[in-house]
């Protein structure tokens, strides 16, 4: 299948574009900075472009895993969020539409679900969220924007059928945290395989399987997060007294933390639920909380990534994205 993997140059799409080539697919990678697997760099924004580009590759399939991020809005106005992840969204599936398109995946986020109160743990249980958490109420335009699009995927799969798959993925970049310095950030990621972190490579591999069963299913949108070992009965718990709830799952947890100088999470407030994703689309994650403590006991790398460098490519292709 000929497919347009937008974000190509991005964290995901580097990981992306190799392993729907491998799959026997043809990739063409779409971008605003340049990278190893990007064919055109361009704005989504510009219909024009995205047309053409369709057209010139002879595109079947969309996988839109581009956009601008949660660490974007420090460095883009609100404007250009909508440009990108709403005009950007509409004029892709419209694309699709009229070349003919059977499926289309994107690439949304759990951030959307994140409410301020929630965003500020002031509940006395932790939150779990599923496909069924609402009101959606996102705290920021990143997760306006985003609810925004996966509301114009719903509305195009109505009303023309193409078959759209939106996965909300979490956490799975690889630099520090833009707002949390405390615990180091190798722990916090280490600690957030625990209720919202996923790796990169899951995360690819997710999108390969949606792109696969997207006919099938027609219409969805999946959390897309690795396996929480954690009930929805434990929530109470986890937010008073999260050490000993994962004492109860892993008793070696914190003997192996302590050979790294690492801590657990003292309190958790939001966990994330990825059990539909895995039933609907027969889907396993490679990576989970547990892979992270054997890592710990066998001394081997550990199985994610941290790139404190890590270089944007909304920096690079800040000229495509916004000009003043």
């Amino acid at each position: 299948m000929r497919v347009l993997l937008t974000g190509s140059s991005g964290w995901l799409g580097r990981h992306l574009a190799p392993l729907l080539e491998e799959s026997g697919h043809k990739v063409t990678g779409l971008d605003v900075a340049p990278g190893a697997h990007t064919s055109e760099i361009g704005t989504i924004a510009d219909r024009p472009f995205v047309n053409r580009v369709i057209a010139d590759y002879g595109i079947e399939a969309i996988i839109h895993a581009g956009g601008l991020h949660k660490p974007d809005i420090a460095r883009f106005p609100r404007q250009a969020f909508i440009n990108i992840n709403v005009t950007g969204t509409m004029n892709l599936l419209e694309a699709a539409v009229a070349a003919g398109h059977e499926r289309f995946v994107f690439t949304s986020t759990t951030s959307l679900m994140i409410s301020q109160a929630i965003r500020s743990e002031l509940s006395d249980h932790a939150t779990w969220l599923d496909e069924s958490h609402a009101p959606l109420a996102p705290r920021n335009i990143y997760g306006v924007t985003k609810l925004t699009a996966e509301h114009l995927c719903r509305e195009v799969h109505q009303q023309t059928g193409l078959a759209c798959l939106v996965l909300r993925t979490s956490r799975f970049f690889p630099e520090d945290d833009d707002t949390l310095t405390d615990p180091p950030p190798e722990n916090l990621k280490a600690n957030e395989f625990l209720n919202r972190r996923l790796t990169v490579e899951d995360a690819a591999r997710a999108h390969l399987v949606a792109l696969d069963k997207a006919a099938d299913i027609g219409f969805g949108v999946y959390v897309v997060s690795a396996p929480t070992p954690f009930l929805q009965q434990d929530c109470a718990a986890l937010k008073a007294a999260a050490p000993e709830v994962i004492a109860n799952y892993f008793p070696d947890a914190s003997d192996l933390y302590a050979t790294r100088g690492w801590k657990l999470p003292l309190s958790i407030g939001r966990v994330y639920d990825a059990s539909a994703f895995q039933r609907d689309l027969g889907f396993r994650f490679k990576t989970d909380f547990a892979t992270i403590l054997k890592s710990l006991r066998s001394g081997k790398d550990l199985p994610f990534a941290h790139d404190a460098s890590y270089p944007s490519p909304s920096v690079e292709g800040a000229d495509l994205i916004w000009r003043d």
